[in-house]
C-alpha cells in the first residue's frame, strides 16, 4: 500500500482537503496521514473545520504559530522532516501557498520524496507577498502540479524548465468540489441568518497583513465600510489579527455588524445570502463567484484574474473612494455561472493522477 502525508495549516487548506481526503480514504491502495502544523489554531478558525467537514483527525499536531516567517518555516521544516523520515511516505501532498506548504514541500524534496501541489500555478506577480514566494518555490520543487485554471497552466508552462520530471495537470478547483458538496449541508444546518436577524447586507472579510498591519489602509477600508453601512448592514466575521489591529489603531466599528469567526457551513450561508462581498481573501473571491455574488477585492491584484477580466469581481485596493465607487458599480451586478474552475470533479481527477503516478514510480 502507498502512503501519503498531507500537510495542512490553515482554514482554506482544511476546506480544500476535505473531498480529496475522502477520495483518498475510498482508495484502498493509499493510506493518508495528516500533519496539522498549527499555523492557524483558534477553535473557530481551525478545529471547527475538522468537525464540520468530517475530516480525518491529524495524526500529528505541531502547534507552530505566532512566529515570524523565517522562524515559523524553519520550525515546521525541522519537525515535518522528522515525521517524514519516520513515516517514509511515497508522496507528500501540499495545498496552496502558506508557510506550511513551503515547509512540507522542502522537507519532502530534500529527502527525495515526490511532492504533489494542489492549487499550483497561481501568480499575483507581487513578490512583496510572502504567499507569492511560497508558490513559486513550491511549484519549482514539486513533481505533480495540479492547476485549478487555464491561466495557472499557462503560468507554469512559461516557468517550468524540466518538463520531463514534472507533470502539470489541469484538475479544476477543489474549492468548487467543496462548495457543491457542503452548500447543500449548509442549507440544511446553518441558522446564522435567522440568529443574526439579517435581511439585505454586504459580507466583508479582511485578514491579509498588507491591509491589517497598515494603519492608513485599514483606516481607509473601514471608513468605506462605515459609509456602505449607512445603506445596508455590513457583516464582518472578524479575523483575530484584524481585531487586534483595530484595537491597536483605535479604529471604531460603529454601524458595522462585527461578529466572531464562523464555521465553514455558516460562512457558506452568509455568502449565499449576501447582496455583495468585500474581501481580501483569495478563497472567498471564488466562493462568492460559485454562489453568483459580485465581489469587491480589497487588494491591488488577484491570483484569480479571470474573475476581474470577466467583470465578476472588481479590484479596489484600500482607497475609500475607489471602494465606494466600485460598490455602486457592482451592487446590482448579475453573475453568470462559468466553467473557469472545472466541473466539480477536481478531487477525483487529483486522486486518479496521484494513484497513476505512484503506480508508475513506486519507490518502496
Amino acid at each position: 500500500m502507498n502512503k501519503i502525508i498531507t500537510i495542512l495549516g490553515n482554514r482554506p487548506q482544511f476546506i480544500k482537503s476535505a473531498l480529496v481526503s475522502r477520495e483518498l480514504t475510498n482508495n484502498r491502495k493509499i493510506k493518508e496521514i495528516i500533519i496539522h502544523t498549527g499555523q492557524h489554531f483558534d477553535f473557530k478558525m481551525s478545529k471547527i473545520f475538522f468537525d464540520q467537514l468530517d475530516l480525518k483527525k491529524p495524526k500529528y499536531f505541531l502547534k507552530i504559530n505566532n512566529l515570524n516567517h523565517g522562524a515559523m518555516t524553519g520550525r515546521m521544516l525541522e519537525e515535518i522532516e522528522e515525521i517524514v523520515i519516520k513515516e517514509n511516505p511515497n508522496m507528500v501532498l501540499v495545498y496552496g501557498d502558506t508557510n506550511s506548504t513551503l515547509a512540507g514541500a522542502l522537507a519532502a524534496s530534500k529527502l527525495n520524496i515526490p511532492v504533489a501541489h494542489i492549487e499550483a500555478g497561481l501568480r499575483s506577480f507581487n513578490r512583496k507577498m510572502p504567499e507569492e514566494i511560497n508558490r513559486i518555490i513550491v511549484d519549482k520543487i514539486s513533481n505533480l502540479l495540479f492547476c485549478p485554471t487555464k491561466t495557472a497552466m499557462e503560468n507554469l508552462k512559461k516557468e517550468i524548465i524540466n518538463k520531463k520530471e514534472i507533470k502539470i495537470v489541469k484538475s479544476g478547483d477543489v474549492m468548487y468540489d467543496s462548495m457543491i458538496y457542503f452548500s447543500a449541508i449548509s442549507n440544511e444546518q446553518s441558522k446564522i441568518i435567522k440568529e443574526l436577524k439579517l435581511k439585505e447586507y454586504a459580507l466583508c472579510t479582511i485578514h491579509r497583513a498588507e491591509n491589517t498591519d497598515n494603519k492608513e489602509k485599514l483606516t481607509s477600508i473601514f471608513s468605506a465600510l462605515k459609509k456602505i453601512g449607512e445603506k445596508m448592514d455590513v457583516v464582518i466575521p472578524i479575523h483575530p489579527r484584524t481585531k487586534n489591529y483595530l484595537k491597536k489603531y483605535k479604529i471604531k466599528t460603529k454601524n458595522l455588524k462585527v461578529i466572531e469567526p464562523v464555521g465553514y457551513l455558516d460562512m457558506i450561508k452568509l455568502t449565499q445570502s449576501a447582496k455583495i462581498i468585500l474581501t481580501d481573501s483569495g478563497g472567498l473571491q471564488k466562493e462568492a463567484f460559485f454562489l453568483q455574488k459580485p465581489t469587491i477585492i480589497l487588494r491591488e491584484e488577484t491570483e484569480w484574474i479571470e474573475l476581474v477580466e470577466n467583470g465578476f469581481a472588481s479590484l479596489s485596493g484600500s482607497k475609500k473612494n475607489k471602494i465606494i465607487k466600485n460598490f455602486g458599480k457592482m451592487i446590482n451586478k448579475k453573475i453568470k455561472k462559468n466553467g473557469f474552475y472545472g466541473k466539480g470533479n477536481a478531487s477525483q481527477i487529483i486522486v486518479n493522477q496521484i494513484t497513476h503516478y505512484l503506480n508508475e514510480n513506486h519507490n518502496n
